[in-house]
């Protein structure tokens, strides 16, 4: 039996599936539960949470950041929008959304306004003005000469092979008959917009699958035989709506429908609001459709160092800068594909792009090599992928170097990361009840909890030692089994456990309280710094199990720095 003392003064891996416990260069933890990896490599208690608001009914988060005085927090509910700032509901607004249709929401924002996407309803546009926020219907411009719609227009792949016999129509002015040579129409095409003759024509009439009336702003001619050039819009209740949005080079970017999965449409630079592609002009609206053997649905764009496009099968990038009709440069770098259950918006984290791969328990990170010219997208959750588990919601902290992911079971699965210092930790955050969402508001982070039968609105504060005032929490780390000399231990007999901890007020070893001085108790003392210890633990053969963990459930504040073994060992 040999003697030994081994010293763990970093935790810079977090907590590590059990596959990777017999790896000699991991700097990890078989648990880490309510607690935070720090910049040095030690572990903390996390913050508690404090109470804003119980909500009505289930919700979802988003940030609305107007200035630096102005961070909005935008509180989704059943056809229900509540509006916060500084935790003070300041505005509620009637909203098209059901609750289920929540979590296939995306949204972007210029300045005051914000809009929303969803692939089954029209977009959304909130504008914040001086008597404070409306939602309205997003609507393209239109041309003042002769009222037309500055809207896309596309030719479906399903309507190759149908042409448009065209008739007067006497009883109304610029009306005409328009006749297909196959099924067609639905009732659903009225109010839908299509262009043919020169001329943009609205449906106002659904006669039959064949037969609709349409109507123009103009004089036309009749042809003189069916038509078979001809468009309709891009987006309407027939063909979808667009399911990802994002601004990029002060260009408006829809991406993918329901009918046009690989679609990208942008806007003229500059006016937000008008797709018409023009003459090419380099200012002028674009259109892009991503080409493959594979189909590709996009789920999200992104306006990072290029627009970067993620589709269910892969990741595409265009890098044109300044991207005009004539010099889009657009390939897939990566061949990953996206989580499709629901919508969660990639975070921007430290240069990267940040998303859930389509397995659903893969953290992808879209990043470009040193040349900036082509895309990896490295696991960021290789070693902890047991934590990640059908997600829901994702929101990154930037000012403590955090990613929060909820899970489906209720639980958080939390990222600290920080590159420089070599520091990519996940761990574990639970609390009595479900998380069901999270968004990153300024600096602050905001959950919505299931607590029993109660919705509630929360924020974490690292003042507060509990959750929602009222309910305590339980933290615990523990080690990785011990390994030796690049040996496995298959018999360990401990003898002692130091621990060196920083401002701590409360904490237990191995079910051990420890004792800490009492005038770390008295009002405005940080609690103990230095090191503690217990002693004659015994002999363990378990080699899979852990030798220590430090836990504790007091609302008192606690960090540790290093931990040291001292004991006998067989292999």
């Amino acid at each position: 039996m040999a003697d030994f003392i081994k010293t763990q003064n970093s935790f810079a891996n977090g907590a590590v599936a059990p596959e990777f416990y017999a790896n000699d260069n991991i700097n990890g933890l078989s648990c880490l539960q309510n607690m935070d990896v720090l910049s040095g490599g030690g572990i903390s208690r996390r913050a508690g949470l404090v109470s804003v608001d119980k909500l009505s009914g289930r919700a979802r988060l988003f940030s609305f950041s107007v200035s630096s005085d102005d961070e909005y927090l935008i509180v989704l509910t059943d056809y229900h929008m509540d509006i916060y700032l500084n935790e003070r509901l300041i505005s509620d607004i009637d909203t098209p959304w059901s609750y289920s249709d929540l979590s296939h929401i995306q949204c972007a924002q210029r300045f005051d306004t914000m809009i929303f996407v969803h692939p089954d309803y029209p977009p959304q546009t909130l504008q914040k003005n001086s008597s404070g926020f409306a939602l309205s219907e997003f609507s393209f411009s239109r041309n003042e000469s002769d009222l037309t719609t500055n809207a896309p227009f596309v030719r479906f792949d399903d309507t190759i092979g149908i042409t448009i016999k065209v008739d007067a129509y006497e009883s109304v002015t610029n009306a005409a008959k328009f006749t297909t040579n196959q099924d067609f129409w639905t009732p659903d095409n009225i109010l839908g917009i299509f262009t043919l003759l020169g001329h943009q024509w609205v449906i106002s009439e659904y006669i039959s699958p064949r037969q609709v009336i349409a109507t123009t702003n103009s004089v036309y001619s009749l042809p003189s035989s069916p038509v078979s050039d001809w468009q309709e819009i891009a987006f309407s209740r027939t063909r979808g709506w667009p399911c990802s949005i994002t601004f990029h080079q002060d260009r408006l970017v829809f991406g993918g429908t329901r009918s046009w999965a690989g679609g990208i449409w942008l806007s003229q630079v500059g006016r937000h609001n008008n797709f018409n592609s023009g003459t090419g002009l380099d200012d002028e609206a674009i259109f892009i459709s991503l080409q493959s053997q594979q189909r590709q649905q996009i789920c999200t764009v992104v306006s990072a160092d290029n627009l970067q496009i993620l589709t269910t099968t892969g990741e595409w990038a265009i890098s044109c800068k300044p991207l005009t009709p004539s010099s889009v440069d657009i390939q897939q770098h990566t061949s990953v594909g996206s989580y499709t259950a629901c919508c969660l918006s990639p975070q921007q984290i430290e240069g990267t792009t940040i998303f859930v791969a389509g397995n659903g328990c893969d953290i992808r990170e879209l990043s470009l090599d040193n040349l900036s010219e082509t895309y990896s997208a490295n696991d960021l959750c290789a070693l902890s992928k047991h934590l990640i588990s059908s997600p829901t919601d994702i929101s990154y902290n930037a000012s403590l170097r955090r990613l929060y992911i909820v899970n489906q079971d209720g639980s958080m699965a939390v990222l600290n990361k920080n590159t420089s210092l070599g520091i990519s930790a996940w761990g574990t955050y639970q609390t009595k009840g479900s998380f069901l969402s999270v968004c990153v508001c300024g600096t602050k982070t905001y959950v919505i909890v299931l607590r029993g039968t109660d919705v509630c609105l929360e924020y974490f504060d690292s003042s507060a030692m509990q959750d929602a005032d009222e309910y305590s929490f339980s933290f615990m780390a523990s080690g990785l089994p011990i390994r030796a000399s690049g040996h496995n231990v298959s018999r360990l007999r401990l003898r002692k456990i130091s621990s060196r901890v920083l401002d701590t007020k409360s904490i237990c070893i191995n079910n051990h309280r420890i004792a800490l001085p009492n005038e770390i108790y008295n009002t405005g003392t940080s609690g103990y710094s230095g090191d503690v210890s217990v002693n004659l633990l015994g002999t363990s053969s378990e080699t899979m199990k852990s030798v220590w963990s430090i836990h504790g459930n007091e609302p008192y504040p606690a960090t540790i720095l290093s931990i040291t073994l001292y004991g006998w060992y067989t292999v």
